[in-house]
C-alpha cells in the first residue's frame, strides 16, 4: 500500500448532507479486494445536470455514454467504479455501458438517458456487466444522504487520499451547499484534465446555468493541472443541481447576478479539488507552481507553462532540490510560441535568477537552493513580449511514480 502524500491536507472537510442526493457503496470485486469500488449517487427528481469531458480521441464507453445523455439535461443516477476503466474495450464495453444503465435506471425508477457512468483503471480489460446487475439494487434502496467520504473513498484508484471539499454560500435569501469529491493521481494532462469529479448543489440552477460555470471555472481549475503530461481516456467532470434548496430562486440565466456569491463558491470548489488532485500526484513530494506572464497572449502563456511543468527535466530538478533554472530556460524555448531570449526573466519564489539573456549579476546558489527545499515552489517565467498570463499547477517527478505505473497492473 503506497503511504498517503506528504503533501495530502492535514484534515478532511466534514461534508454536509444535500437536500436530494442520496449515496451509497458497495465492495463489488471489480479488482480490489476486500475494499468498496462501486458508487452510486442517486438524485431527487427534477435534478440538473452539466458536464465535461476528455479531449481523448480514444474515450471510454462511459463517457460516450455521458456524452449521449447530457443533451437531456436531468440525471437520476451516477455510478462510478474503480478498477477498470472500460475503455477501448470495443462492443463489449458499450454492451457493458448499456446493460449498467439499464440496471441503474430499474433500480432508480427512471429514463435511462438519466443515467450517468463513470469508470476509472485500468485501460482494455473488459469489464464484467454483472457487477452492476447483482449491486445496484441493493445499494439504491440503501443510500444515505451522509455518505460523501464513502463516496470519495469508492472511487480512487492509485489516489493516497480522498479529495472532498464543500462550500456553503447563499443564493438569494437562502443558503446552499456545494459539494464535490474527485479521484486522480496518474494520467493527469490539462486537456479536460482531472480523472473524476462529481459537484453537487441544492441550489435551483439550470443545466444551462451549470454548464456556463463549468465553462468557466474548468479552465483555470481542472484543465490548469498536470501529473504527468497523460490526458485520460476517461476524463470526467459533472456537476449537478437538485433545486431542493428552500426559499432560493430558481436561477436560469448565467448572468443573473445573484449568482456571483455562488459562482465564486463554486469555482474554490474547483480549484480545491484540482490543486488536491496535484497534490497527490503519484510519487509527489512536492506542489509546484508555473506562472508565466508577458506572453503575446494568454493562450500563448498557457501552452509555455505547460512545456514547463510537463518537462521532465524541470520535475526532477525539483525532486533533487537542484535550483537549475536553465532547464526553465530550456522549456521556455521549445514551446513553440513566441519568446526572445533577451527579453526573458526567471525567477524561483521571490528570487529573480535570470534576465536580459543571462544570469543575474547577484545570483545566489545557496539562496536559490535553500528556496528549493521547501514544500511548494513558485516558479515565474516573464516572456517579456505581451500581457498574455497563465498559471499552471504540477508536481514533482520521482522514483515512486516509475515504481507505481511500472507495477500498475499487477
Amino acid at each position: 500500500m503506497t503511504s498517503v502524500s506528504p503533501l495530502a491536507p492535514k484534515s478532511l472537510p466534514d461534508m454536509p448532507a444535500i437536500s436530494g442526493v442520496r449515496i451509497a457503496t458497495a465492495k463489488a470485486g471489480i479488482k480490489y479486494k476486500n475494499r468498496v469500488d462501486l458508487m452510486a449517487m442517486v438524485f431527487d427528481e427534477g435534478t440538473a445536470v452539466a458536464g465535461v469531458f476528455t479531449r481523448s480521441k480514444c474515450p471510454s464507453a462511459p463517457v460516450e455514454l455521458c456524452r449521449e445523455h447530457l443533451p437531456g439535461g436531468k440525471a437520476r443516477i451516477l455510478v462510478v467504479n474503480a478498477g477498470n476503466a472500460n475503455a477501448f474495450t470495443g462492443k463489449k464495453g458499450r454492451h457493458t455501458t448499456a446493460v449498467a444503465a439499464k440496471a441503474a435506471a430499474g433500480a432508480a425508477g427512471c429514463a435511462e438517458d438519466e443515467v450517468f457512468l463513470s469508470s476509472t483503471g485500468v485501460i482494455g480489460e473488459p469489464l464484467d456487466p454483472s457487477h452492476f446487475e447483482r449491486h445496484l439494487a441493493d445499494m439504491v434502496a440503501g443510500a444515505e444522504d451522509s455518505r460523501w467520504s464513502d463516496a470519495a473513498h469508492a472511487i480512487m484508484t492509485t489516489d493516497t487520499f480522498p479529495k472532498m471539499a464543500t462550500r456553503t454560500v447563499r443564493l438569494g435569501e437562502a443558503e446552499v451547499t456545494i459539494n464535490g469529491i474527485a479521484k486522480g493521481a496518474g494520467m493527469i494532462a490539462p486537456d479536460m484534465a482531472t480523472m473524476l469529479s462529481y459537484v453537487a448543489t441544492d441550489a435551483p440552477l439550470s443545466a444551462a446555468v451549470l454548464q456556463s460555470l463549468l465553462g468557466r471555472f474548468t479552465p483555470t481549475t481542472f484543465n490548469a493541472v498536470t501529473v504527468d503530461s497523460d490526458t485520460s481516456t476517461s476524463d470526467t467532470l459533472l456537476a449537478f443541481a437538485t433545486g431542493k434548496a428552500e426559499g432560493a430562486p430558481t436561477i436560469t440565466d448565467p448572468d443573473d447576478p445573484r449568482l456571483t456569491d455562488f459562482a465564486t463558491a463554486f469555482g474554490e470548489c474547483l480549484h480545491e479539488l484540482a490543486l488536491m488532485i496535484v497534490k497527490d500526484g503519484e510519487g509527489a513530494t512536492k506542489l509546484v507552481r508555473v506562472d508565466v506572464t508577458g506572453a503575446v497572449s494568454d493562450d500563448s502563456a498557457k501552452r509555455i507553462a505547460m512545456a514547463i511543468a510537463n518537462s521532465p527535466l524541470v520535475k526532477t530538478a525539483i525532486t533533487g532540490e537542484d535550483a537549475n533554472w536553465g532547464r526553465v530556460v530550456m522549456a521556455v524555448g521549445k514551446a513553440g510560441e513566441p519568446a526572445d531570449r533577451d527579453r526573458l526573466a526567471i525567477w524561483f519564489g521571490d528570487l529573480l535568477l535570470a534576465s536580459e539573456g543571462e544570469r543575474r549579476d547577484d545570483y545566489s546558489e545557496e539562496a536559490a537552493s535553500a528556496y528549493m527545499t521547501n514544500e511548494e515552489i513558485v516558479i515565474r517565467a516573464d516572456i517579456g513580449l505581451g500581457d498574455g498570463k497563465f498559471t499552471a499547477w504540477t508536481c514533482n517527478l520521482t522514483k515512486e511514480y516509475v515504481a507505481i505505473n511500472g507495477d500498475y497492473r499487477s
